[in-house]
Parts: C-alpha cells; sequence; structure tokens
C-alpha cells in the first residue's frame, strides 16, 4: 500500500464511534489555550534546535497549528520574524501577544493548513509541532510546508497518538479498544516515499497538563463523551490512573534543496 494512504486508513482508525458521537454532551475535539501557553524560559530540544542549527541570523520561521507559539520563540534573537498559523483565535492573540513580549516581528494568519498556504508567507524555516496526528490527508499538507520553507522543516509529534493516553479510559468507560498506530516511522515512510530526504530522531520529555484537577476531570470527560453525572467516576479514575510525567517524542526534519538560477 502506497505509505499515505496506509497513513490516512491507520488515522481513520482512531475516529469515535458515531453512535458514541450522537449521544456527547459536547464535542470532544476540544484544545484548552490554556495547554498551549508557554514558559517564560524555553529549554532547547531535539525538535527546537534542528530548526535554530538551519535558521539564519534574522531569519524568519513559520509555525502551523503554533498555539502560543513555543517553536517559534524557541529561537530566541535569532529569529527576526515570527508566522503563526492556528485555526482558533485564541492560540493567535496569545501568539502575538508573545511576540510583543519578545519584541520580535510577527504574523498571524487564522485557518487551517494547507487550504490558507496561499495567504501566508514563505520562511526560512518551516515547523509544525503536535500537528500531523490531526491531518489525513499528509502529502498536500507536507508538499505546502516545503513550498513555503527556504531551509528546512521540522516536525514533532509523540511517537503515540497523542489520545492513547485515554486508550485505558476509553476501555474503562466504554469498552472500546483503541488503535496504537500511526507512529513517526509510517510518516518517515509517507516523506520518503515524497523523495524528502528526511531524518527521524527519538527521545522523550514532560508532559505539559493541566494543574487544575477539576479542569482536568471536565477535559477527560469532554474527551471521552461522557456527561458531567460520571465526574466522580472519572475523579477516580484518574487517580487510580496517574499520568506519566514523561512521554515519547519524536522530531522528523529535512532540508529543501537549494533552488538554482
Amino acid at each position: 500500500m502506497i505509505p499515505a494512504q496506509l497513513w490516512r486508513e491507520k488515522l481513520e482508525s482512531w475516529a469515535i464511534p458515531q453512535e458514541i458521537l450522537d449521544q456527547a454532551p459536547e464535542s470532544p475535539w476540544i484544545h484548552p489555550p490554556a495547554l498551549f501557553q508557554i514558559p517564560q524560559l524555553i529549554e532547547m530540544s531535539p525538535s527546537h534546535e534542528r530548526a535554530f542549527e538551519a535558521l539564519p541570523e534574522n531569519g524568519s520561521i513559520l509555525d502551523i497549528g503554533c498555539g502560543g507559539g513555543i517553536a517559534a520563540f524557541a529561537m530566541g534573537k535569532k529569529a527576526g520574524k515570527v508566522i503563526g498559523v492556528d485555526h482558533q483565535d485564541e492560540m493567535l492573540e496569545m501568539f502575538s501577544e508573545n511576540a510583543r513580549a519578545r519584541a520580535t516581528e510577527s504574523k498571524v494568519h487564522l485557518g487551517f493548513w494547507p487550504a490558507i498556504s496561499d495567504e501566508v508567507e514563505i520562511a526560512d524555516v518551516v515547523v509544525a509541532h503536535h500537528v500531523v496526528y490531526n491531518v489525513l490527508e499528509i502529502v498536500p499538507f507536507l508538499e505546502a510546508m516545503n513550498a513555503h520553507a527556504l531551509k528546512r522543516v521540522v516536525i514533532e509529534m509523540p511517537q503515540h497518538h497523542p489520545l492513547s493516553n485515554l486508550s485505558g479510559a476509553w476501555k474503562h468507560f466504554w469498552n472500546l479498544d483503541r488503535p496504537i498506530k500511526p507512529t513517526p516511522k509510517d510518516l518517515l515512510n509517507v516523506l520518503h516515499d515524497m523523495g524528502n530526504n528526511a531524518h527521524l530522531q527519538l527521545w522523550s520529555g514532560p508532559v505539559r497538563v493541566e494543574q487544575n484537577p477539576e479542569k482536568t476531570v471536565e477535559f477527560t470527560r469532554i474527551r471521552l463523551c461522557l456527561d458531567k453525572r460520571q465526574d466522580s467516576e472519572i475523579k477516580e479514575f484518574l487517580a487510580n490512573n496517574p499520568q506519566p510525567v514523561q512521554r515519547d517524542l519524536a522530531t522528523i526534519w529535512w532540508d529543501i534543496p537549494a533552488k538554482s538560477g
């Protein structure tokens, strides 16, 4: 099977059964902005390092699915301009405020990548952190990244689907078995099939979690399509099944060939 088709099929296996969605009190597809705010001091990671080494002094970086902009602002003063793309206004407001706080030139674009890619500037380095597991049609997404990068593209993703941490909860509350793929190696296969000389580095880093226990219960309930009446059971489940403080991550990167002429 073509790698891109395999990627799509494996992602589609993560779909929540329609009968569960139909009774959900609210949409489970939430991204709490508070979890995307960035620290004042950003520690370098393999993903940040791969972007930093390719970024020229006073260069530009395009952050797709930017959230608060941790991938962009990790470049510090080396980035002369940061560009954020996100489909949530709250994320772009956070990104812009973080740019102002750092006296860094910025531009933001509201919408989904690659649908709005024609509106977005080209940059030296293009990054996307924790986005690709949401992308069924992965080839156009990656092609648009290539078209907007002058130097390098860097992707960060968990080694396992970001909702894997709830697989035990889906089994407990719904008796639903969740899949285990795709993985970064599946994405690497797509990139190689497209002709990109992509590299993969596996590593581990801290988990960003909601600090308010009540919010943790609320977000878990929404993601599991449960009712408020089950909050006490959710709280008990979380207490008996604490989340890990570290998670397995992957950095995939490739360089853009210099254009002749």
